[in-house]
């Protein structure tokens, strides 16, 4: 009997939905709509991923942040990525102290604000790529070296980013190695019409709404444990592996389009954060199980910022979201179909590498 199928595994369920429900909850006092973008955020952080938000100045993406973190009991720092800014700045120096009573002298390591639960690197690609590639060490292995000294983040750990799109003036493009480190690359849109008024309404009176912490870093620890016991299907597996190979060109089983519109495809933390988050997804919905509609609502998502578009696909109008909704078309979501079509039949069937 798996975690899931016990009382306990029951409870820690009800638990996650209950925890879901009351950080919307409290989110929608100060944030109208963008109901899409905090699901997504919710899922990265009960997947143990870290998330990228990206939008034109004035969408709320910083303040989405803020109110999540206040939904936590958990530490928060909000780092504001300028050109100037320093790798030290982040991760923290050693520094000369002098004992007043012994006169000796000694290093003493002063934490930089990556030493919170919760980071908010704000406007990241407003800074050079040396201070951006300062993040990667804390994003993937949860801690910072200076100097010689190794010093271990807080746990859970998340870096929340947000940036405005590339093409405005006075940005740097992030480097890929550190994109991939992002469970999920969010586009903020635009607020409907009825949203955008609601907004102005809100925000230009008296209205002031606390938000109340809902979850603990131990209870949030807990439930990304039970995240990675929802069980999944080897044809979901297969499913996720399909679509992210296909981004690879020159592979067995790849389509035309891919090869004539991409120059590099994701790689295999992709497969990993896809299934991660179809599982926190499915609990989210009040499932037990994974399902082929939970990878596709998380294939944009996961592989926008993995996949690079050629120039013949930029002269074309062809976005990395374009890609990856035809990939979705082309690929068979049924067990059956899956294994059989023709083409990906190359794919599944494809030598295996030497043990």
């Amino acid at each position: 009997m798996t975690q899931l199928q016990s009382d306990a595994g029951a409870k820690g369920i009800d638990k996650l939905t209950k925890a879901y429900d009351d950080i919307r909850a409290q989110m929608s006092k100060i944030i109208v709509g963008q109901s899409d973008v905090i699901d997504q955020l919710l899922i990265a952080m009960f997947s143990r991923g870290h998330c990228l938000l990206e939008g034109v100045p004035g969408l709320a993406k910083t303040l989405m942040i803020n109110s999540l973190a206040q939904c936590l009991s958990m530490t928060f720092a909000r780092i504001q990525f300028t050109p100037d800014l320093m790798p030290a700045d982040i991760t923290g120096t050693d520094v000369l102290i002098t004992n007043q009573e012994t006169g000796e002298r000694g290093f003493k390591f002063i934490s930089g604000p990556l030493f919170h639960n919760v980071v908010l690197a704000d406007e990241i690609n407003r800074t050079p790529p040396k201070t951006q590639s300062a993040l990667l060490e804390a994003m993937q292995e949860r801690q910072v070296t200076v100097g010689m000294t190794r010093h271990t983040l807080p746990t859970p750990f998340f870096v929340l980013a947000t940036q405005n799109p590339i093409e405005q003036e006075g940005t740097y493009q992030l480097p890929e190695a550190q994109q991939d480190r992002f469970m999920f690359k969010v586009f903020v849109n635009y607020p409907s019409y009825d949203e955008e008024k609601l907004i102005a309404m809100q925000t230009t009176g008296n209205r002031n709404m606390e938000i109340k912490p809902v979850l603990t870093g131990p209870e949030i620890v807990e439930l990304q444990h039970l995240v990675r016991e929802v069980p999944i299907t080897d044809h979901l597996v297969d499913y996720a592996l399909a679509l992210v190979r296909q981004t690879r060109i020159g592979q067995a089983g790849v389509p035309d389009f891919v090869n004539d519109w991409l120059s590099w495809g994701a790689g295999p933390r992709a497969v990993q954060y896809l299934i991660l988050g179809a599982k926190a997804r499915a609990l989210l919905k009040g499932r037990t199980y994974v399902s082929a509609e939970d990878l596709q609502a998380l294939a944009a998502p996961v592989l926008r910022h993995r996949i690079v578009t050629n120039f013949s696909a930029e002269s074309e109008g062809i976005t990395t979201d374009k890609v990856i909704d035809k990939l979705l078309e082309v690929t068979p979501a049924k067990e059956g179909e899956l294994t059989s079509d023709p083409r990906l039949k190359a794919m599944f069937s494809a030598p295996k590498a030497n043990s």
